[in-house]
């Protein structure tokens, strides 16, 4: 392997050969002018060429000097300019960051916040990728991603994204004149019941608030989802009857295409959280997290 070059000397001869004079490079470089003397006379002792005329009056570079002035200088240039273009980066966040979501999480969470990046980050890149299982981001190379509690693993952050999150059992007109409309959460036995299943293959159980206290429901019926978009348009389409967040169905409640039951019994869940490594935040992910905690 080649011996590197000493580009501390390099540097200070480069500044000797712009200033014309060891004096002048040593008061605005402030050094030493013996230092800076003897660091440009080892420069030439080692490279084995006279790179400086010095006279009493005047100092002018040789041949030599003159090539290698030019060398130096345009390399110092493209370097700062190198550091330049860093600052510029810290300045202007840029790079892609992959966060894993359900799509819940981005149709009413990241897409509608993260938006303004087109205008305000245009150097970000960001992919949004839709899973509704719990991943190891770390080891699936995501950078961050969404999950509902602040409960996360060791060596992870958690940030609010979203208040806490409003649950809602809804069924169309149809299926409710059919099986009736359940009181309590007893009377969810008589009806179908959407699931929402797990990707261990595990069934979520409806928790439900009644005389202050936790109950749950083991819905049964013919249809199970992973996703809580899916249940909703399961429930639309009349095949039972859904517990999933209320903004996802609020338009059809809002038009009576779906009706909505058991509210006072229905749990508020803890909202959605952002959660990532507490290492190496980049300056893209930061800008990501700022946009989105609340």
């Amino acid at each position: 392997m080649a011996k590197r070059e000493n580009y501390n000397e390099l540097y200070l001869f480069m500044q000797v050969a712009r200033d014309g004079s060891f004096t002048a490079a040593a008061r605005r470089l402030g050094l030493a002018q013996s230092g800076i003397s003897r660091s440009v006379r080892e420069l030439e002792e080692r490279l084995g060429v006279q790179l400086l005329v010095r006279t009493t009056r005047r100092l002018s570079l040789t041949q030599a000097g003159e090539q290698l002035y030019q060398a130096t200088e345009s390399a110092f240039d493209a370097l700062d300019s190198g550091l330049a273009t860093l600052a510029h980066y810290r300045e202007t966040p840029s790079g892609t960051v992959r966060i894993n979501a359900s799509q819940h999480a981005i149709d009413k969470c990241l897409l509608p916040k993260l938006a303004i990046f087109k205008q305000r980050y245009p150097d970000i890149r960001l992919e949004l990728m839709n899973e509704s299982r719990f991943v190891n981001i770390i080891t699936e190379r995501f950078d961050a991603g969404v999950r509902l509690g602040p409960e996360v693993g060791q060596g992870m952050v958690a940030v609010r994204i979203t208040p806490d999150m409003e649950m809602a059992v809804v069924g169309t007109p149809e299926h409710l004149r059919r099986y009736g409309f359940p009181q309590t959460p007893a009377d969810l036995v008589a009806h179908p019941c959407i699931g929402y299943q797990f990707a261990d293959g595990g069934l979520y159980q409806w928790e439900l608030i009644q005389d202050g206290k936790s109950v749950t429901h083991r819905p049964e019926g013919q249809w199970a989802f992973s996703d809580s978009y899916m249940e909703a348009e399961a429930a639309r389409l009349g095949l039972g009857l859904a517990y999933v967040p209320v903004e996802l169905v609020a338009n059809d409640l809002e038009r009576g295409t779906l009706i909505r039951v058991l509210q006072r019994f229905s749990l508020r869940m803890d909202g959605l959280f952002l959660y990532y490594p507490h290492r190496n935040v980049s300056p893209a992910l930061r800008a990501v997290i700022d946009t989105l905690k609340i």
